[in-house]
């Protein structure tokens, strides 16, 4: 049976960049990395808009706050050091309506605590920046970029290998046995034991931490994003990332304008309640899934407190005049025929009993495995810095 020094769960950029932390803090330990699918970054990873955050949105002294700022400064110099390709882009964050300005200063107050460089602008200044954009003010943060994060995992697992790390492809966990001296897996590609586990299995993680012995109420409930594109003849009405004031209620950011790495301009997501963790479009359906979603106590209370909301988000997901609709409070002059579908992505959210997201990274240890069981955004960007904090806890 093969033994580690430790094993990784998932092969996201989560997963990824804790195992290179961990080489990097200790040369010459034996790693393996279980990745279920054929390929690296095939979820979440994946299917991000590709947006390096600046930390402005996040409450001061948060994880998140604290690992976006490093992170972000991390991550540009891993990038600029092993040549994957990103982008310093500058991002506005629009008020359309006199009532979000409130909110807006808010925003604003919470990035300057966070040390972000950012500035309050009139619309004069909006529309020197974006002319084709609507608001009664915005911030103006220069920092936000864009990144392909994709090509980062690929660069992180050459790395890895480079070290000595093992990355096993096709290998789903389905055991988690906890040992005096160690862990044994096992898995759909054999038993394997390591001294200690790693759980970055993101849309699965509450599951992966419940095998392992982990107690935890919380559950993740699978909230699907779905995009469209801007066809070439409409790339003009995006120059750099458009985001709209979010509502503070929810950890999601709302609908907005993204400039990707390779070329053209994204738009979206919605939020709309998933049929499955891994449920990209409506076709796909996991009645396991479902079944714990609608019988989780959580869950009732949220759809309780924010049905209206959510009858909203599926109106937006099955109406692609109600989505062009939402894009057009930030730049009227998109129409239906600007846009082309684009690939959707779900986003693992760890919901607690009380119906209420969890908007902070939640990293629990239970003996001899650490479970990242909540990684929202910003955890992409702050990947390197998350590894590095994960990989103190399992080193120290």
């Amino acid at each position: 049976m093969s033994r580690y020094d430790f094993a990784v769960i998932g092969g996201g950029i989560v997963g990824l960049a804790t195992a290179w932390q961990l080489t990097q803090q200790k040369p010459g330990l034996k790693i393996a990395i279980l990745e279920k699918e054929s390929t690296l970054a095939f979820h979440q990873t994946g299917r991000n808009s590709g947006v390096i955050h600046s930390g402005i949105y996040y409450k001061p002294g948060s994880l998140r706050a604290r690992n976006c700022r490093d992170g972000k400064a991390a991550l540009e110099a891993f990038c600029d050091e092993h040549g994957v390709a990103w982008q310093r882009t500058g991002k506005v964050i629009v008020a359309t309506h006199n009532h979000q300005l409130p909110q807006l200063q808010t925003i604003f107050e919470r990035g300057r605590q966070n040390g972000v460089d950012c500035s309050v602008i009139g619309v004069d200044r909006l529309r020197e920046l974006e002319p084709h954009c609507a608001g009664v003010g915005a911030i103006h943060v220069p920092e936000s970029g864009i990144v392909d994060y994709p090509g980062m995992c690929q660069t992180l697992a050459q790395l890895m290998v480079a070290a000595g790390a093992e990355i096993k492809l096709n290998t789903r966990v389905t055991s988690i046995n906890q040992r005096t001296d160690c862990v044994r897996l096992l898995t759909s590609q054999g038993d394997l034991e390591a001294v200690q586990v790693i759980n970055c299995g993101g849309l699965h993680s509450d599951r992966i931490a419940r095998k392992s012995g982990q107690k935890m109420q919380e559950r993740i409930v699978p909230f699907r994003g779905e995009y469209f594109e801007l066809k070439p003849e409409a790339h003009h009405l995006c120059r750099t990332l458009i985001y709209p004031v979010p509502d503070p209620r929810f950890p999601f950011l709302g609908v907005h304008f993204t400039r990707m790495i390779h070329g053209g301009v994204e738009c979206g997501p919605n939020a709309v309640f998933a049929l499955a963790r891994e449920g990209y479009n409506w076709r796909t359906i996991s009645l396991r899934d479902v079944f714990e979603s609608i019988t989780y106590p959580g869950f009732l209370r949220l759809v309780a407190k924010n049905w209206k909301t959510g009858i909203g988000e599926v109106w937006r997901s099955l109406s692609k005049a109600a989505f062009v609709k939402a894009l057009q409070v930030l730049v009227p002059e998109i129409r239906a025929e600007h846009l082309e579908s684009a690939p959707a992505g779900v986003r693992a959210q760890a919901l607690g009993m009380d119906g209420k997201l969890l908007d902070d990274f939640v990293i629990l240890r239970h003996e001899r495995v650490i479970n990242v069981c909540n990684a929202p955004s910003p955890a992409a960007t702050a990947s390197l810095n998350i590894g590095k904090y994960i990989a103190e806890q399992a080193l120290g």
